[in-house]
């Protein structure tokens, strides 16, 4: 009787313990009829009775749980709420204890599309930077935002007062450039998005009021808009628009605050593709000032010149030759230079740059070459430009078909002259570095080239490449005599070709400085247009 007594409150602690448990229980047999269930368990299922069956009164998937005699964990819904059952056995029935994990679940899911959009955004990023094209990053930028944010994008870039360009997708197309003359203020939100103030919510915006250019063709009833702007450095980038179709629900807060996101890499993109098209279009309009020029025949005397950057991805030099038409106390004469400024690169380019410069405003000095140079030593001494550079000058006139030329070196080596009948000379001048000492000395050659012939001028680079079997060898002036020899009666054109070909072909993969030669030829009546009399020439006289 004793051991009665004290039991009895211990079994009645544990009755009102399981019908007060805020997780909710029942118990089941194994013919599926419920023995019991807590007050948790009857507030989740109202029609849940002791002495009722499972079946019809309890959430479906837990019925199929327990007529399968599961031993493991399930999950289902229950209305809006998400549980795990955990089945207990004991004896012929079963203790179903249901968590409620809508919680955890929703902060597993948030968690997973936040790391969905992490990632996202990461590829976006490496997309989006994959060109400094701006007409690429806008059509990666409305192809990106189409897949993965609206059903369709259109991308717009600021204009200059004239129409704006725009890219348009859907989802599961292609980008459509084209070019819009619209009002962006017809759209609510453009206009400001265009000049970047922030968004104006979607909820604000009226679907059918968006003008018809919004809308892709065939694209069908809008049901939501996004507009935002794609913020750049300093100035925005441009505008994008998002439409959903009308059967799609609305943007969510979240989802605009993830369009942002999007729009400012998207805009930092598209806004360095337009600072890298700017500085590319002033590069190329500045280097078009640095770059040798294509020569022809003038005066009635052949002009050629070859260049050779000393590294192959750049354009400019420290190299650099000119032709020039002057007018002398000879008459007309054209003025032909060829320099070598000390060093290579950009730094050298703007040097050469500057003295080529120079030497234009001293055309009118042309007949006197050395009082030319010595105008162009005292210019670069007074620049305090600590590099130098050497030059030659070779002044051309035609005098019945011969070609008279007045040669000057300034620290350069001497050119050379290619006969008839392939002898060699070397032009008699020579004279000091300009940009060194503060007077220079100089030494005239007057040649005269006969039809056929050729005075070739070159920089240093040709004859100290170094290549050949083993690699260290260097062209030297051997190599260039020999090669120049084979190039009697041939035309300008096809001298500078073969000395820069074989220049080349000996350095190999090795690394050389700038190259440059210059060819002044005494045209014949006829030459051949290619090296080793191939092709049908042409008339030159």
């Amino acid at each position: 009787m004793a051991d009665a007594a004290r039991t009895a409150p211990a079994a009645a602690d544990r009755t009102a313990g399981w019908a007060a448990a805020p997780v909710a229980a029942l118990v089941a047999d194994g013919a599926g009829v419920l023995r019991s269930l807590n007050e948790a368990a009857r507030v989740l299922f109202p029609a849940a009775a002791p002495g009722r069956p499972v079946a019809g009164t309890v959430a479906d998937w837990l019925v199929s749980a327990h007529e399968a005699g599961s031993a493991a964990v399930v999950r289902g819904e229950v209305g809006e709420r998400c549980f795990a059952a955990h089945p207990i056995p004991h004896g012929d029935a079963v203790t179903w204890w249901l968590l409620d994990e809508t919680d955890v679940r929703s902060a597993r899911d948030e968690l997973a599309r936040e790391q969905e959009r992490t990632a996202f955004l990461s590829d976006a990023s490496a997309a989006l930077l994959g060109s400094l094209n701006l007409d690429r990053c806008m059509e990666v930028a409305a192809r990106l935002a189409a897949q993965h944010l609206a059903d369709a994008a259109l991308v717009l870039a600021p204009t200059n007062g004239g129409s704006f360009p725009a890219v348009t997708c859907v989802r599961g197309g292609e980008p459509v450039r084209s070019s819009m003359a619209i009002d962006p203020d017809e759209l609510p939100g453009l206009g400001e998005a265009l000049q970047g103030f922030p968004p104006v919510p979607s909820r604000w915006l009226d679907p059918d009021a968006a003008p018809r250019w919004v809308l892709p063709p065939g694209f069908g009833p809008v049901g939501s808009i996004v507009v935002t702007p794609l913020p750049g450095h300093g100035v925005p980038a441009g505008a994008l628009v998002l439409l959903r179709c009308g059967d799609r629900a609305s943007f969510t807060d979240s989802e605009e605050l993830f369009a942002r996101l999007f729009a400012a890499r998207a805009g930092a993109a598209m806004s360095a593709a337009r600072v890298f098209a700017l500085q590319a279009s002033i590069t190329d309009t500045l280097m078009r000032e640095l770059l040798p020029p294509t020569l022809e025949q003038l005066g009635g005397v052949e002009f050629a010149g070859r260049y050779r950057p000393a590294r192959d991805g750049e354009r400019i030099g420290g190299d650099f030759y000119d032709v020039h038409s002057a007018i002398t106390a000879d008459g007309d004469e054209s003025l032909a230079v060829l320099g070598d400024v000390c060093g290579k690169g950009l730094d050298a380019a703007v040097l050469t740059g500057k003295i080529r410069t120079t030497l234009r405003a001293l055309l009118p000095m042309a007949g006197d070459h050395h009082r030319l140079l010595d105008l162009l030593n005292r210019t670069l001494g007074d620049n305090g430009d600590a590099r130098y550079v050497t030059l030659v000058l070779a002044s051309a006139r035609r005098e019945g078909a011969d070609v008279h030329l007045r040669v000057t070196c300034a620290g350069h080596p001497p050119p050379l002259i290619v006969r008839a009948d392939g002898r060699v000379e070397e032009a008699e001048s020579q004279g000091s570095l300009i940009g060194v000492l503060p007077e220079i000395e100089s030494v005239s050659a007057d040649v005269t080239l006969h039809p056929g012939e050729t005075c070739l001028l070159y920089t240093d680079g040709i004859i100290e490449a170094k290549g050949g079997p083993l690699g260290d060898a260097m062209f030297g002036e051997d190599r260039l005599k020999q090669a120049v020899a084979e190039c009697a009666n041939m035309p300008a054109d096809a001298v500078v070709e073969r000395v820069q070909m074989l220049a080349s072909q000996w350095i190999g993969r090795g690394t050389h400085d700038d190259m440059a030669v210059l060819a002044i030829t005494a045209p014949r009546g006829q030459h051949l247009a290619a090296v080793g009399g191939h092709g049908r020439g042409r008339y030159t006289a």
